[in-house]
């Protein structure tokens, strides 16, 4: 069978390209970190063009596309991506940007990372880092089912066919579930994080149905029933994405900047890539031409049929390209320059395999890499090996400021990566609690963040140079560091000795993170539906949408520290208050939304006034949010707008004068099973107690009396919460109560036993930190008479 050679180099994007898509013959679909979701029509055949239109433009990167297959009602197709921002979003194709979107499902907690379409009925499943799947049908849009069970990131879902979905986690584990949400089996066998799945074709000869693959390199086969059928080796580091041929052949990808082609067990094709991770590859179901995203922001495709190919010029350089790359020292191991065979064996001597990778000292003394083509019977330079860059010694200059470090962290998503700026006389906990607390993540990374600098700067001391040990990536571009992934390839260690105490918190915490275009499309949707439904009171005019517009880039620019239009911003907080008070419930989502980010972005929030002088707290009280239990969204946003109170002086006395009144409405909704909504009020609870423990409030016995409230609403809710994150900020908040005074402390023992609480927690959730909090707040009992 002929090979696949290049057939298009498409260049638009301008940051990693995260998924692809592949309808049809005469469109590609792709999805990016620059926040967009491109549509690529062809325009000719020999030799293939395409011409690139935006179809989704947001403010947080995407992660994953998939087409979903025309439907009634929807002739074209539907065009389904979803990223950082957890919205999941629906567009017809060739749709404008700046259009409405067909839905927007909202209800993941954390970035969504995997996305799959159901080809034999209409449901969209998704998986995210808030450890779950859903099912979403497609026209009611809606979710159908909640697939639960899972004890870490969701990295890939698979909607196998019409009545069963599979899915595969950081656990290691891949979980087999019905339409409807029921668990039907669970497989264990895969050595490291699930990351891949596709079906396999029923002609395969292990007659397997779904492959998986993932950080461990290997791809393996299963059936529905749990059985291992059979395993593909051939690459040499993390698999990112899987897809079937219609030749019934496998095609994979990942950080080893290959695609492979995989046809019965054995690797037939290695496309290597001049990029360091080939993040995503799927194949035309039409026509068998295969795309592939990388992250040096292209979008390529490869077909075996001749017409289909670029010109020859065009393969050559390609080819050039990958020649032509740098390849990290990290990427290939330890390389002993001297024991290298020269130029001589690439005539000498055969590859045993397809893709087998040999290094060659050059006669200039430089270090090649050649691959192995079984199809050309020859070895192809594949690029040179280097140093990793920043190795030098010299300080590296961030914001104005001179650091031994500065890291690329890739968290599944940065722009391109977050920035990790170190010091070598910086304590690292304390580095990497600034870090999350900068980027909005989870405190769950602590552990894995400060073990990460503390693996990648070993043996480099003050005075010295800051070159980083020989099998590390100081730039964290190769050995890609995943927080929240228990399998990434960032080296472990022991965590440092000098671990600094998190008791008390002295930082008040936000939840600021938000796509405003979506927020804004949103709105303007509902309030379109709202006018055919003739809510006449309550619907927005042209002019308060032009307020609407105008508070967007504002409001942007004030949650990323910039100052901004303050008018605008005043004005927006009148708007959304309108919207919260006038809209039915059912519609207040997107302008609860916008409330908590207001809240934190601009003292007006706080300074708001009714005509009859109530506060964003009587507005909300007043709403019903709190009385409607089976909308936890809205519950949960308004709580998020409670804690955002406190970036502001205005909002911290607004807090701390309505403490009555926002206490009993989020008390009320303490004991629920929503795990956003219960970190939402664990987040609220941190704040408040920071608060308290501040001067001057720490002396007065108010604070005191409202800190032994607290502790009673803490106990019960560590106890019942298995959500490592909730209980986490539920200790954080406890400890830093207890910190202000001994009466708290006798409290936490004797009347609210926070013995056994600790104990509880302790035993329900293994975790560093956890322990580590328990182990503070036990020493500060232990002080207590």
């Amino acid at each position: 069978m002929a090979e696949f050679k290049l057939s298009a180099s498409l260049d638009e994007h301008e940051d990693d390209v995260r998924g692809v898509a592949f309808p049809h013959p005469k469109l590609v679909v792709s999805a990016s970190r620059d926040g967009t979701v491109r549509e690529w029509k062809i325009l000719q055949q020999d030799p293939p063009q395409y011409d690139c239109s935006i179809t989704s433009h947001g403010s947080s990167f995407v992660n994953a596309v998939v087409f979903c297959p025309p439907l009634k009602g929807y002739a074209d197709g539907l065009v389904v991506s979803g990223g950082k921002d957890t919205v999941i979003e629906v567009r017809q194709p060739g749709r404008q940007p700046n259009t409405d979107a067909e839905a927007l499902l909202l209800g993941h907690a954390h970035n969504v990372c995997a996305l799959d379409v159901s080809q034999d009925g209409p449901y969209i499943v998704s998986g995210s880092w808030d450890s779950s799947a859903r099912v979403w049908t497609v026209g009611k849009w809606e979710c159908a089912a909640l697939l639960e069970g899972h004890q870490a990131s969701v990295w890939a879902v698979l909607a196998y066919d019409k009545d069963t979905i599979i899915t595969g986690c950081a656990d290691q584990l891949i979980r087999i579930f019905s339409l409807y949400g029921r668990l039907l089996q669970t497989i264990k066998g895969s050595s490291d994080v699930v990351r891949a799945l596709c079906r396999v074709s029923s002609n395969h000869p292990s007659h397997a149905d779904f492959a998986s693959a993932g950080n461990d390199g290997v791809i393996r086969l299963w059936t529905l029933h749990g059985k291992q059928v059979g395993e593909l080796h051939g690459h040499e580091s993390f698999i990112y994405s899987l897809a079937s041929l219609p030749s019934g052949e496998l095609i994979s990808s990942g950080e080893d900047r290959t695609v492979r082609i995989w046809n019965n067990n054995e690797c037939i094709q290695t496309i290597t890539h001049p990029a360091i991770s080939v993040w995503s590859v799927a194949a035309c179901s039409q026509n068998g031409d295969i795309v592939s995203g990388a992250s040096d922001k292209k979008v390529r495709v490869f077909s075996r049929v001749k017409e289909r190919q670029a010109s020859a010029e065009a393969i050559k350089a390609f080819e050039g390209s990958v020649k032509a790359s740098a390849i990290p020292k990290q990427q290939v191991g330890d390389v002993q320059k001297e024991n290298l065979p020269g130029p001589d064996f690439l005539q000498q001597k055969s590859g045993t395999k397809e893709g087998q990778i040999i290094m060659i000292r050059e006669q200039d003394g430089s270090v090649g890499a050649y691959q192995w083509s079984q199809g050309n019977q020859s070895w192809m330079s594949v690029g040179t090996v280097v140093d990793a860059v920043g190795s030098s010694g010299k300080k590296t200059d961030y914001f104005g400021k001179e650091y031994d470090f500065v890291f690329d962290v890739d968290i599944e998503d940065g722009k391109p990566a977050l920035k990790l700026p170190y010091n070598l006389s910086q304590n690292p906990y304390d580095a990497a609690t600034k870090f999350i607390q900068e980027n909005e993540l989870p405190l769950t990374y602590l552990d894995q963040v400060a073990n990460f600098i503390t693996t990648n700067t070993q043996g480099t001391t003050l005075g010295q140079s800051s070159q980083a040990p020989t099998d590390s990536d100081p730039l964290g571009i190769e050995s890609r560091y995943l927080p929240g992934d228990s399998g990434s390839s960032a080296p472990t260690s022991s965590p440092p000795t000098s671990r600094p105490k998190v008791l008390p918190q002295t930082s008040y915490l936000s939840i600021k993170t938000a796509n405003m275009l979506t927020i804004r499309g949103k709105i303007e949707e509902l309030n379109e539906q709202l006018i055919n439904e003739g809510y006449q009171d309550a619907i927005l005019h042209i002019d308060q949408l032009a307020v609407l517009k105008a508070m967007i880039q504002p409001l942007e620019q004030n949650l990323a520290g910039s100052s901004s239009a303050g008018d605008a911003l005043r004005n927006g907080v009148d708007l959304v208050m309108q919207m919260v008070t006038t809209w039915p419930a059912g519609q207040q989502l997107p302008a609860l939304d916008l409330l908590r980010l207001l809240a934190a972005a601009t003292p007006a929030a706080a300074a708001y006034r009714t005509h009859k002088g109530g506060s964003l707290v009587d507005v909300l009280e007043g709403s019903k949010v709190f009385e409607d239990p089976d909308r936890p969204n809205n519950i949960m946003l308004a709580v998020r707008a409670f804690s955002n109170l406190f970036e502001t002086s205005e909002g911290r006395t607004l807090a701390d004068d309505s403490f009555d009144k926002i206490h009993a409405l989020v008390k009320s909704s303490a004991n629920n099973s929503n795990r956003n909504l219960t970190i939402a009020i664990t987040t609220l609870y941190v704040n408040y107690a920071v608060l308290f423990n501040s001067e001057p409030h720490r002396s007065l016995q108010q604070s005191k009396d409202r800190g032994l409230a607290f502790m009673n609403d803490l106990s019960g809710i560590i106890r019942s919460t298995v959500d490592s994150e909730a209980v986490y900020r539920g200790l954080v908040a406890a400890g830093t109560l207890m910190a202000i005074c001994e009466e708290i402390q006798t409290a936490a023992k004797e009347i609210y036993d926070f013995g056994g609480v600790l104990k509880k927690a302790e035993q329900a959730i293994k975790e560093p930190r956890i322990k580590g909090v328990v182990g503070e707040i036990r020493a500060l009992l232990k002080t207590s008479t």
